[in-house]
């Protein structure tokens, strides 16, 4: 956006440090044109007007000088929307724009605001994230002492009774592993999902449920369930990308094996209606109390709890799908009849 005018009045004395006396100067300017104007036509004029010569010149020139005033006035705000287009941008998709920072006046004070904002934002984001990543590293190493340990213990052939106890310790240590491996998964999807670009792409279901089938398929095994597909729909235009569509698919189907009971079926279905793109998960298991349905979506929720086989939740996988898919412009809902009535998690892109 061209901010040359709004650089040029900044440069008046009077007017730098002040964003409304710019605009009152303005008005003022064009509220004096036609009066201006009438005089020098009167005064400079060779021959004698009419009274409807006048009113007509009068009535032109003001129509000119409104018309240059709004010209002139729309330039002035360009500063205003340049810095609301970069903090949506950064909002958006977490674009960095370089915004002016050297004006003194209300909108220049305004855009540096924003840029420090913007930058300490980013800046924050960024060290938390290495924050996470330092602590979840250190967190690995810790889990893999006792891990090691109770490792060797086993290859020592030890008596029955320390055998248990190790195989314990050598299970809870994989499971740590586990949890930390999905959870740095997460925040990396999460990461993904704020930059991703929003316009559409085509998205072809067959290859999006084979990923999905090819990272499923062990867990589905080791409890014996069956996934059903119904995919009734080729092809869509979406904006989220192919690969965190399936990292999402991926979440709700791992959700659903965790809370399904061995021996049973997990549905997938992607069908169209009134216009609008469904993805269904649906399982027989544990399900939920209805009235806590929006609570599942929490951040470290307190509706977590452990799976059939006591499989342990991170708290943040639902939380983190609904961030990822309500981004990209979808809605991810979810339904249960009550307890051990199964569950239904669904999203629509319009």
């Amino acid at each position: 956006m061209n901010i040359d005018l709004y650089r040029r009045l900044s440069k008046v004395g009077f007017l730098k440090k002040s964003y409304v006396f710019k605009f009152l100067f303005v008005a003022f300017i064009g509220i004096h044109i036609p009066l201006i104007g009438l005089l020098f036509f009167i005064l400079f004029g060779n021959i004698t007007f009419s009274t409807t010569t006048i009113l007509v010149f009068t009535l032109v020139m003001t129509l000119m000088a409104t018309a240059f005033t709004l010209l002139v006035l729309r330039k002035l705000v360009v500063p205003i929307e340049l810095a609301s287009k970069t903090l949506h941008n950064y909002k958006t998709d977490r674009t960095l724009s370089q915004l002016p920072t050297n004006f003194n006046d209300e909108a220049g004070l305004l855009m540096q605001d924003i840029h420090e904002l913007i930058l300490d934002s980013e800046n924050f984001i960024n060290e938390k994230k290495d924050l996470i990543y330092l602590l979840s590293h250190d967190l690995k190493n810790f889990a893999g002492n006792p891990q090691a340990l109770a490792k060797l213990i086993l290859e020592a052939d030890p008596p029955e009774e320390i055998r248990e106890f190790a195989e314990m310790i050598h299970h809870s240590t994989s499971q740590q592993f586990k949890y930390l491996e999905k959870f740095l998964m997460l925040l990396k999807e999460q990461d993904e999902a704020i930059k991703s670009n929003l316009l559409p792409k085509r998205i072809e279901f067959q290859s999006v449920f084979l990923a999905v089938e090819d990272q499923v398929r062990q867990l589905m095994t080791i409890k014996n369930i069956l996934l059903l597909t119904s995919i009734e729909v080729k092809e869509a235009d979406l904006r989220i990308d192919k690969e965190l569509l399936i990292r999402v698919m991926v979440n709700l189907i791992d959700n659903a094996i965790k809370f399904s009971f061995p021996d049973s079926e997990i549905q997938l279905r992607i069908y169209s209606k009134n216009k609008e793109l469904y993805i269904t998960v649906s399982d027989n298991g544990m399900g939920f109390d209805p009235a806590y349905s929006e609570q599942l979506f929490d951040k470290f929720t307190k509706m977590s709890k452990l799976g059939t086989s006591k499989e342990a939740s991170t708290g943040i996988g639902l939380y983190l799908c609904k961030k990822i898919v309500e981004k990209n412009q979808g809605k991810l809902t979810a339904f249960s009849e009550g307890d051990n009535k199964g569950a239904t998690f669904s999203i629509v892109f319009a």
